[in-house]
């Protein structure tokens, strides 16, 4: 697994952001921001990819609110927005000096880094989406009733005595098609065991932002666009990719086999190849 060249925290008012700083020197001048999904830090969740990707010499990966070493100044559990979590990515971006860069996001960081995108507009290049957050439902009622599961979930990683119960309710919505009992499965739970009261607090984000987020306004605001998607994962979840790759020609769908909602934790070598190749064939006129 490849070592950052930096790990530093930047404190703003309302949150202390631990971030890693990668730095490949053969690699083009190019930039990368990696945004984990709930509950399982940027390194457990970008370290084997980064460690493949061949396309960027700089890679930017943070903790976001409610994962990792990323606290609030106080070190207790809040809950937050989601444009609160791209308020830090920008105040980060900005400490960095990163005027440009490309971007990817997973999950609920899937869902951050399409807010992002759509806050910074030209600023941000190729974007990589693994299963964001918004986009797994195609109809409106399915939506409402996965979020209302979520809560449910939410609400029991909140209680130390239903960690557990809160889990499999998590797991359940998310990756209803995966191998229960699986060696995976076991180092997943772990994981996100870790700081659940932070999971809870990421899951209300998502939620909250399903209620209020005007999807197809969100989706029109992305650009050069290559999504990934498990092939155990719900059905629906690529249905929804094929729809809009159908009306959008900067919008591609990737299918990993072998994958559910977990692929960066299981499919990190096929997942960087697709992405040094998708990188490729970004427009000549839009590489540096």
């Amino acid at each position: 697994m490849l070592e950052p060249a930096l790990t530093a925290i930047l404190s703003l008012p309302a949150q202390e952001v631990y971030y890693r700083l990668y730095r490949r020197e053969s690699a083009p001048a190019r930039r990368l921001l990696l945004l984990h999904g709930g509950g399982v830090a940027g390194r457990l969740t970008w370290g084997g990819i980064v460690s493949r990707l061949a396309s960027w010499n700089e890679i930017l990966v943070p903790d976001l609110r409610g994962t990792g070493k990323t606290r609030y100044p106080d070190h207790v559990e809040h809950g937050f927005e989601a444009e609160e979590v791209v308020g830090d990515m920008v105040a980060l971006a900005g400490h960095l000096g990163w005027e440009r860069f490309d971007l990817g996001g997973y999950s609920y960081g899937g869902l951050v880094a399409m807010l992002l995108k759509e806050r910074l507009g030209e600023r941000v290049e190729k974007t990589f989406l693994f299963e964001p957050a918004l986009l797994g439902k195609m109809r409106r009622d399915e939506l409402a009733a996965s979020r209302d599961w979520l809560l449910q979930a939410a609400s029991r990683l909140k209680d130390a005595e239903q960690t557990e119960a809160g889990l499999e309710i998590f797991l359940d919505a998310v990756a209803p098609n995966r191998r229960r009992g699986s060696k995976s499965e076991t180092v997943m739970r772990e994981r996100l065991s870790r700081r659940p009261a932070g999971l809870a607090c990421a899951v209300e984000c998502v939620s909250h932002a399903s209620r209020r987020i005007d999807r197809e306004a969100l989706i029109a605001a992305q650009a050069h666009v290559s999504s990934f998607v498990g092939e155990r994962s719900h059905p629906d979840v690529y249905r929804y990719c094929q729809a809009v790759a159908e009306h959008r020609a900067d919008w591609s769908c990737h299918l990993i086999q072998g994958a559910d909602h977990a692929l960066p934790f299981q499919k990190p070598d096929a997942i960087a190849r697709l992405m040094n190749a998708d990188l490729e064939g970004y427009p000549a006129g839009k590489r540096r």
